[in-house]
């Protein structure tokens, strides 16, 4: 028996609907700020709206994407290490690399950066060790919680296409899945569901034609991945938040020295002293019944200006100095790197002689960044993970191991070859294990792996060395002890 009846199931469905339907305009807007398709101008005047709204439509100077993508891409997942255990999960990490989660996984990292979400679905496939990871839009999906534990007690995804849109419900328990017709064309709605109203109808897709169909994890499937909320849970930060104010002013910074290159390309002239020119009024028999001045609005766009008196004189200016506009320009985008602690070079782009020392203190901030961001999304990695072996029929005590696991990423800090390689051979003589050092290295769980068979291997061949260490212990060493050792 269903857990909920179906008037349940469809009161659930319309209300996170809306609850997804009343969030997806702010991610909408962070995402078209994210990919710079803002396609207008803010904080111009109305006349110069009026004159130039339309003439750099879809212009934008993208400072958003740089700003996201520089901690993104330092945010690199490796694996996980489950709790009491030396190594991390081949086994997870594979699974993960077999469905493309670990590619998938950086795309919902700098979504969850701009848009303050992102989410995860795992879903069981017939190979029990390969289940599907999947990482959802937030315009597309919302997870119910409970306020006070902040279990999931219900998610929703919505898609929509020509004729329909499309909902699946799931619980711990159930999958439901609901179609219903559309009142907006798919142009109008850029293909995302736009409905508030009732009116589902069950969706049957499944070969044995059940409906509900059975959730085979009990668990919600669906984990959200939220940005950092200053202790808002319901209301997650966006890192872009504060760029896109300044990424309009930039913008209109541009179109005004864009326009003013085009005003400057001729000498600017003014005639004075002259009467305001006239222009003809004819009537319905094509005779001139009368004269109206010209609109001087129209002279000043086509950059005539008339000043009428009794001394007619032409004039000329010299060309408007356009220095000032860059200035402002690279003004707003060294407080965009001051804000987001991005580091400068990554946003100018101008590295002349830079020590190696210098853009470790500039990049302090953004590894800084990184690893916070890292400690705020341990706990949804956990949870993936958590589902993954469950979806892996991983025994219980397994999956309690993972659920309260390490997750493992890449070194946030840049280093060349040398300085790394440096520092792991300080720490093997420090004594740390050649295991850790591989870690360390941003090795992926199979690699190490992989690493360690080759180490073993080439000991094993090597009857120099395994008398070298008999004659050092004072002991025979026996093949066990090796694989101990690794």
């Amino acid at each position: 028996m269903p857990t909920l009846s179906v008037e349940q199931a469809e009161q659930v469905t319309d209300q996170l609907s809306q609850a997804l339907q009343l969030r997806r305009g702010d991610i909408t807007k962070r995402m078209n700020y994210l990919t710079g398709e803002t396609g207008r101008l803010r904080f111009a005047s109305d006349k110069f709206k009026e004159s130039f709204q339309q003439r750099y439509k879809g212009f934008t100077d993208n400072w958003c994407a740089p700003v996201v993508e520089a901690v993104g891409e330092r945010m690199v997942y490796l694996g996980l290490r489950p709790a009491e255990k030396l190594g991390a999960d081949t086994g997870l990490a594979r699974a993960w690399e077999a469905t493309g989660a670990d590619a998938g996984i950086q795309e919902a990292l700098a979504v969850r950066s701009a848009a303050a979400r992102a989410f995860a679905l795992v879903s069981p496939t017939d190979r029990v060790d390969r289940p599907r990871i999947t990482f959802e839009h937030p315009e597309q999906t919302i997870v119910d919680e409970d306020p006070a534990t902040g279990i999931r007690r219900a998610a929703l995804i919505m898609w929509a296409d020509d004729k329909w849109e499309y909902a699946t419900l799931y619980t711990a328990d159930e999958v439901w899945k609901f179609q219903r017709s559309t009142s907006e064309d798919r142009e109008a709605r850029m293909g995302r569901p736009v409905d508030l109203g009732t009116g589902w109808e069950p969706r049957h897709y499944n070969t044995d034609n059940t409906w509900p169909a059975r959730n085979p994890l009990g668990q919600v499937p669906i984990v959200e991945m939220k940005n950092r909320s200053f202790l808002r849970p319901d209301q997650p930060i966006s890192e872009i938040s504060g760029v896109m104010a300044m990424q309009d002013a930039i913008n209109l910074t541009w179109a005004y020295l864009l326009n003013a290159l085009d005003m400057v390309s001729l000498p600017q002239r003014i005639i004075t002293g002259a009467d305001v020119p006239e222009v003809p009024i004819l009537g319905e028999d094509g005779q001139i019944v009368g004269y109206r001045p010209v609109d001087l609005d129209s002279l000043t766009g086509e950059k005539v200006l008339w000043v009428p008196g009794p001394d007619a004189k032409p004039h000329e200016w010299s060309a408007a100095q356009i220095g000032p506009f860059l200035e402002v320009t690279q003004q707003a985008v060294e407080h965009i790197a001051a804000q987001t602690r991005t580091p400068p070079h990554y946003l100018s782009g101008k590295m002349v002689n830079t020590a190696a020392e210098a853009l470790t203190i500039s990049e302090a901030g953004l590894v800084s960044r990184a690893r916070q961001s890292i400690l705020f999304v341990n706990q949804d990695v956990r949870t993936i993970n958590y589902l993954t072996a469950l979806a892996m029929n991983r025994s219980e005590k397994e999956a309690d191991a993972i659920a309260a696991g390490t997750p493992m990423w890449a070194d946030p800090q840049y280093r060349s070859d040398a300085q790394r390689a440096d520092a792991l051979l300080k720490k093997k003589q420090l004594g740390y294990p050649m295991k850790y050092i591989l870690e360390q290295d941003g090795l992926p769980p199979h690699e190490i792996d992989r690493v360690m068979k080759m180490i073993k291997e080439e000991q094993e061949q090597d009857p120099l060395g395994v008398i070298q260490r008999m004659t050092t212990s004072g002991l025979p060493e026996q093949p066990q002890d090796v694989e101990e050792q690794l």
